[in-house]
Order: structure tokens, then C-alpha cells, then sequence
């Protein structure tokens, strides 16, 4: 909590107004700010909000163009950025969000020294990495929103295949949040009972049940409903929201979020992914250690050569 005795919740967007219906709802901060470059619509969303206040959990929501409105910010979400559009990689939105980064993080950074930076704009890992070289913020303050949703999105198609709750599924999808992602095979079960160790060709072209199709839904789910509705919102507002709330409720939850990798897994470059991390109210407290299989790791360094390739031609 900031030294006012508040704590808050700064939403920078450009999206659809879906996205922030999670975080109000859920009993997360005292004050909501939004911050938009269209005056005309932000008013719009702020006023549609507010005329919900007595459906809802948050005390106060404000919205400016003015960055000074959201001086003392606990957790600052950043989703400004260029939409992704058909067909359109994450990778390809790179330079055009980078430049929008280069003015509102320095003018994050100047109204809130002290704010948890979440960076959900794609494509996410490179901007996180981005992120944090702008603000000169501690890599336990910026964190990407990475492959939770990739992850949460597996965790429904299995329980879809298994006829089971997603919360009693368990799988990991670590890596890029994109083409990239990496599904954890060997660290998938059902009340500690391994899949794997149920199907050994689990996830590989030999395998009868064909789970590695269940992967290929997750990549593509973004872009089927891109197809179909035009955007995504109401799936990566509500994993905004439970990584909001595990750093602000100082849960300690393990959430796969996106960080520096560097070191990690055989990692060399300086890039961001995710990996399974503790939140709290400092940030990302800790990491997890996966135990990978080998070719698993090699995916990873894959992933992580893959977005270097991009990332090693920004200019900053």
C-alpha cells in the first residue's frame, strides 16, 4: 500500500473496455485510474464504470490523460499499445509498441518511483524486457503477463478432454506467450498422477491421444477469436486480475509469469519468458526451478533465441 494509505490499480489501455471489468469487480484497490491518449472514450469508459460503482467492489474510478493522476500507483498495468490485428503474429507489433513505450514508462516511472510494473501489451515478453530497460526499475518490479492465460487456456482444453474442472488440471506452458510456448509435458497430471507417466508419447506425433493438438489450440486460440470477435478480452482480463490480486493480496502465488531468464535453463541472452514465479506485494519474490526434460530445455533456448533475434535490433 502506498503512503496515502491506498492502494491503486493504473490501467494503461488502448483495448476494449472487457479487460478491465475483472479488476473492478474483484475487491482489488481502493482507487482505479485510467489512462488514455482518446479523451472522448476514456471519459465514455470512466463514466460506464462509474455508473456500475454500486455493482462493484472498487471505492473510486478516475480517468485522465494526465499522467499526474496516477502519482503513488501500487500496481501499474500497461496494455497501451498498437492491436493485434488478423492473422498478425505477436512479434510483427514489436516496433510500433516500442515506440509508444518510450513515452508512457518514463512518465509512469516519474508518478510512481515505487510501482510493481505489469506489462501485458504484446507481443508481452519483448516489451517487458523493454519495460524494464526504460524504467530502470528492479527486475522483481517488472513483471510480463507471459504464458499465465497461454497456461490457463491448456488447463481448459484438458479438463474439456478429461471432463474434469480446470482447477483440478494441472499443466504449465512456459516460454514465449506466442508461436513459441513451450508446454511442460512431464509436469502435467491430475492429483499428482503424471500423464506422462500414464501415455510416454504424451505430446509427440506418436502419440494416440493427440495432445499435442491441445497445444496447438492454445496458440491459435488468440488468434481464433481475434477471427471471429475482432479482439481478445474477457479470457487475459480475468488472468490480469489473478495476478493483481496475488501481488496486491500478497498471496504468494505461483503464477507462470514472464521475467529475466537470463541463466536459467541454459538461457544466455538477456531476454524475458516465463517460468513459474512467486508474486507478492514486492513483486516477483522468487522463481521455480522446473525440471525439465532435455528436449523440453532445448525448446526453451529456442524460444528465448527467437525473441532475441527480434529483440537485439531495438532501438531504446
Amino acid at each position: 500500500y502506498s503512503s496515502d494509505g491506498h492502494s491503486y490499480i493504473t490501467l494503461k489501455r488502448k483495448g476494449e473496455p472487457h479487460t478491465l471489468g475483472p479488476c473492478v469487480d474483484q475487491d482489488l484497490c481502493d482507487e482505479l485510474c485510467l489512462i488514455d491518449v482518446m479523451e472522448e472514450k476514456l471519459k465514455g469508459e470512466v463514466m460506464d464504470l462509474q455508473h456500475g460503482s454500486l455493482f462493484c467492489k472498487t471505492h473510486k474510478i478516475v480517468g485522465d490523460k494526465d499522467y499526474s493522476t496516477t502519482a503513488h500507483s501500487k500496481v501499474v498495468v500497461v496494455t497501451a499499445g498498437a492491436r493485434q490485428q488478423e492473422g498478425e503474429s505477436r512479434l510483427n507489433l514489436v516496433q510500433r509498441n516500442v515506440n509508444i513505450f518510450k513515452f508512457i514508462i518514463p512518465q509512469i516511472v516519474k508518478y510512481s518511483p515505487n510501482a510493481i510494473l505489469l506489462v501485458v501489451s504484446n507481443p508481452v515478453d519483448i516489451l517487458t524486457y523493454v519495460a524494464w530497460k526504460l524504467s530502470g526499475f528492479p527486475r522483481h518490479r517488472v513483471i510480463g503477463s507471459g504464458t499465465n492465460l497461454d497456461s490457463g487456456r491448456f488447463r481448459h482444453l484438458m479438463g474439456e478432454k478429461l471432463h474434469l474442472h480446470p482447477s483440478s488440471c494441472h499443466g504449465w506452458i512456459i516460454g514465449e506467450h506466442g508461436d513459441s510456448s513451450v508446454p511442460v509435458w512431464s509436469g502435467v497430471n491430475v492429483a499428482g498422477v503424471s500423464l506422462k507417466g500414464l501415455n510416454p508419447h504424451m505430446g509427440t506425433d506418436a502419440d494416440k491421444e493427440d495432445w499435442k493438438h491441445l497445444h496447438k489450440m492454445v496458440v491459435d486460440g488468440a488468434y481464433e477469436v481475434i477471427k471471429l470477435k475482432g479482439y481478445t478480452s474477457w479470457a487475459i482480463g480475468m488472468s490480469v486480475a489473478d495476478l493483481v490480486e496475488s501481488i496486491l493480496k500478497n498471496l504468494h502465488k505461483v503464477h507462470p509469469v514472464s521475467t529475466l531468464v537470463q541463466g536459467m535453463h541454459g538461457v544466455k541472452d538477456e531476454v524475458f519468458l516465463s517460468v513459474p514465479c512467486v508474486l507478492g506485494n514486492s513483486g516477483l519474490t522468487d522463481v521455480i526451478h522446473m525440471t525439465l526434460k532435455p528436449e523440453e530445455e532445448k525448446q526453451l533456448i529456442n524460444s528465448a533465441e527467437t525473441l532475441w533475434g527480434v529483440q537485439k535490433e531495438l532501438t531504446l
